[in-house]
């Protein structure tokens, strides 16, 4: 019997160190009006191997979810790098590593004690334990090569304060990936799920609830203003409405309801929020006036739209668009789009085969060079 897909990792948009797609095989040579560095459309991730001994040099892999026993479970993009958790607990670093471009690193986790979660930087990569939440430094551990001297700060958990919620959030607060890394919340909330722009923050209460605060600058808070906000506070334009799910971009925000809606606000410089956009040509406007159908819940396509000059809407092409758009590499290919992780200027998907398309399907790999490996780790 065959093993369950349980998906892989694609990715698009800027690469100039590797951070995207880390082997230069994968990403290609720029096309014509394509930016040096750039993804157009989605590749398969080859970042994570099956995990070489210490000092060896490592071969780019066959992807993320291709090692024995392990498969990637959470991917986070930084400006220069990319960090990923695999279910085995090891940790992934591809991109600008140990102070060289298209490098990796993996940290093989060897303890009783699995990590449960990250949530990654530029600088900070947080960690998540059964009893503990630690803050490695990013340069420190490509440095020493040691995880445990990479750590420089630890919160323990006690028995009766195990996460109960999404991370970020543990009992009492949330975590950041920036100094002092843990911040409290009002004892009256019941969190659900919280999520981190540039420089504000998102929660969910079990209710459905959604509450904003930190820098208002472009709207991003969605109180009216442009204020900033110091704690969390309801947005009242959703108020009454039961959410399910929020996203936090730099500068923008969006949910969903329960009933499949799509609301957003904030920074739409680009037609980041799907709205029409002053920086798009009047007459490109009126040619692309009419909105899209989207596809209905759990169909498994992917639209995206924004700022696209490095690639990162995956559409084969450099233009911005204020218009959601289907990205057909996966319809062509066969694949449903399971999860997306946006980045700087990159976006990571999960996608596993179409159950409903029935062929016989051969994928072809291509042979590639070896890439310098720091080192392999125990956690």
């Amino acid at each position: 019997m065959a093993a369950p897909d349980t998906g892989r990792w694609f990715g698009f948009g800027f690469n100039g160190f590797g951070q995207t797609v880390s082997s230069a095989a994968e990403a290609g040579t720029p096309a014509d009006g394509e930016a040096e560095g750039s993804v157009l459309e989605p590749r398969r991730v080859t970042a994570c191997s099956s995990g070489p001994a210490r000092g060896e040099a490592s071969s780019s892999g066959d992807g993320p979810d291709a090692g024995p026993g392990r498969s990637v479970r959470r991917v986070f993009p930084a400006w220069s790098h990319t960090a990923a958790l695999a279910d085995d607990a090891s940790v992934y670093f591809w991109g600008f590593v140990a102070d060289s471009p298209w490098r990796q690193m993996h940290i093989i986790n060897r303890s009783q004690q699995g990590c449960k979660d990250i949530l990654s930087s530029e600088k900070y990569l947080m960690t998540l334990w059964p009893d503990r939440v630690e803050c490695w430094d990013i340069p420190r551990l490509c440095r020493t090569r040691e995880a445990t001297d990479a750590v420089i700060w630890t919160k323990h958990l006690q028995e009766e304060e195990k996460p109960k919620a999404v991370f970020p959030l543990i009992p009492g607060g949330y975590i950041t990936t920036s100094p002092p890394f843990y911040k409290s919340l009002p004892s009256q909330f019941s969190a659900r799920k919280l999520v981190l722009g540039s420089e504000h923050a998102l929660l969910l209460t079990f209710d459905g609830t959604v509450h904003s605060w930190g820098s208002g600058r472009h709207g991003q808070l969605g109180h009216g203003s442009v204020k900033d906000q110091a704690q969390p506070r309801i947005v009242e334009a959703l108020h009454g409405l039961a959410m399910t799910e929020l996203a936090a971009g730099t500068w923008h925000s969006a949910c969903t309801s329960a009933s499949g809606d799509l609301y957003v606000w904030g920074w739409n410089e680009s037609g980041q929020l799907g709205l029409p956009t002053k920086s798009r040509p009047e007459e490109e406007q009126r040619r692309s006036g009419q909105q899209p159908e989207l596809c209905g819940e759990g169909s498994g396509e992917l639209f995206t739209w924004g700022w696209g000059s490095y690639g990162q809407l995956g559409h084969g092409q450099s233009d911005s668009t204020d218009l959601p758009k289907l990205v057909e590499y996966f319809v062509n290919t066969h694949l449903s789009v399971l999860d997306v992780v946006c980045g700087p200027w990159n976006t990571f998907v999960l996608a596993q085969r179409d159950m409903n398309y029935c062929d016989v399907i051969v994928e072809v790999t291509r042979c590639q060079p070896a890439i310098p490996l720091t080192a392999c780790e125990k956690m």
